[in-house]
């Protein structure tokens, strides 16, 4: 399983969000592409679908941008998944239909593998990661004499 560039910078933006989200701060396209080295007018389209998908919303004014929708513990990294690669990502509706024994065998494998994926983006929410990602700054700035 591979995590689409979409969906990447997708939780990246939304990583920055969650980091402003206690302050209150709204945060503008720009400022986040650069956080994250991320094209803007690519931001642009996948703030777009996480705006519709309502894990967040635009604030219009001078001190406007884009803010969570909800508190980071209750955003998942599944939410944002979904949002990102559509409403339904454990099953895709272009899989052939196995003709043999064997190929049921493989494809419920396959299903049982997504759901495992899937309840592990279940289980993370947006500051389960800024937690870690705090942790690991920490560490990086310690030193031993």
């Amino acid at each position: 399983m591979v995590i689409s560039n979409k969906s990447e910078y997708a939780l990246l933006a939304l990583l920055e969000l969650a980091t402003c989200y206690p302050k209150g701060e709204a945060l503008q396209i720009r400022e986040i592409a650069a956080l994250q080295d991320i094209p803007n007018r690519y931001l642009e389209q996948l703030l777009a679908t996480l705006r519709r998908g309502g894990l967040i919303k635009s604030i219009r004014g001078a001190k406007g941008g884009y803010v969570l929708a909800r508190d980071p513990q209750k955003i998942t990294v599944f939410d944002a998944f979904s949002c990102m690669e559509g409403s339904d990502i454990t099953v895709s509706s272009n899989e052939p239909t196995p003709n043999t024994v064997e190929g049921e065998l493989i494809q419920e494998v396959w299903q049982e593998a997504r759901q495992a994926a899937n309840s592990v983006l279940e289980k993370y929410t947006l500051q389960d990661l800024c937690d870690r990602r705090a942790i690991r700054e920490q560490k990086e700035l310690m030193y031993y004499i």
